[in-house]
């Protein structure tokens, strides 16, 4: 299914059209004159943006998304080719090795030397964990090698938490932020996200290095349905279960006490799968009535460079808040208005980085 429109993204919509408006020539100036976007945005496939998102900001150099490359057997490919997400699964299911790679260092190079042509002023970098990848390790190498200040940050998650990162950033961005503000704005919404996910079983996680060897073994002998979770960077065992119904319903008590731990209205949820769209449509309904103040959760595919790692039927909600300022306000009132009383504790954290 398409993925849905996530809460806020209206509000930068229009920001945006009235930027771009503003720096038309012969434009009549607004009252308050709008801000002028000068840091641009860049990071990898794992943050699973929306395409919505992708099209919107790739066209003029606002976001720059840098594929992480996937290998199928002896084959090469980037996220997005139209046969990637059909030969994964094929091959999961076969038992054809699936492995993935971080970018390389001339990758992010050619993004940051885009922006500066472009006009912009610096650049703000956030990729997966450096405990997942070492993409982040790239993003460094690329920063010294070009003439623009580059921030590069380490979101220490994957998956749409590190893209609720991204997305925070770019509404900084917009309002008009520096590089340091952007950074910090979105520090403060990923220390705010969390992640939980469950697996049928834990063997291409294993495969691919992001848990030991033994947790692997003890869910395959005892045919556990393991609840895991992103904390330090890292990805961590959270239950084992005895059966997936009990382990899925598990994962929505967990998911609905976190999210109604947090102010009123204020969670964000993504839901994300990969081979199962059906069950991540019913979780995402059953957690819209547990949780009838936040808005309906975006639902999404895995991107590929996760899905190679996590597997068929994995089902994983993301739990975080609006990256978006309330009521349409400034970013200050709207960086104001989340820390209120906001339980936060991303911390994220896994396995050997490629």
């Amino acid at each position: 299914m398409p993925d849905r429109e996530p809460p806020g993204w209206p509000w930068l919509r229009e920001r945006l059209v009235r930027l771009r408006q503003a720096t038309r020539p012969g434009a009549v100036p607004e009252a308050a004159p709008a801000a002028v976007v000068r840091t641009a945005v860049v990071t990898d496939s794992a943050a699973a943006l929306p395409a919505d998102w992708v099209r919107a900001f790739t066209a003029d150099g606002r976001l720059t998304v840098v594929a992480m490359p996937v290998m199928v057997g002896a084959e090469i490919y980037g996220e997005g080719e139209d046969d990637l997400t059909a030969a994964i699964a094929v091959a999961l299911a076969s038992g054809t090795p699936v492995k993935t790679s971080r970018p390389s260092p001339g990758q992010f190079e050619q993004a940051y030397l885009a922006a500066l042509k472009r006009g912009f002023d610096s650049v703000v970098s956030i990729h997966i964990s450096g405990e997942l990848s070492g993409t982040a390790d790239s993003a460094r190498l690329a920063a010294g090698r070009v003439g623009i200040p580059v921030e590069v940050l380490d979101s220490r998650t994957v998956g749409m938490a590190q893209g609720m990162g991204v997305q925070s950033a770019v509404v900084a961005a917009a309002d008009g932020r520096n590089a340091q503000e952007v950074r910090t704005f979105a520090e403060e919404r990923l220390a705010r996200t969390k992640v939980y996910f469950y697996v049928p079983s834990l063997e291409q996680l294993r495969r691919g290095g992001r848990i030991g060897a033994a947790a692997s073994l003890w869910g395959t002998m005892f045919s556990i349905k393991p609840l895991l979770a992103v904390e330090g960077g890292r990805i961590v065992p959270l239950e084992r279960i005895r059966s997936a119904a009990k382990a899925i319903a598990r994962l929505e008590e967990i998911v609905a006490a976190d999210a109604a731990s947090r102010p009123p209205g204020q969670a964000r949820l993504a839901v994300h799968h990969f081979g199962n769209p059906a069950e991540a449509e019913q979780l995402a309904a059953r957690l819209a009535v547990l949780l009838p103040e936040s808005p309906p959760a975006q639902i999404s595919a895995l991107p590929a460079v996760l899905a190679a790692h996590a597997g068929l039927g994995v089902l994983a909600v993301i739990v975080g808040v609006s990256s978006t300022p309330p009521d349409g306000g400034s970013l200050a009132a709207g960086t104001a208005g989340g820390a209120a009383g906001s339980p936060g504790g991303a911390g994220e954290s896994s396995g050997a980085g490629e």
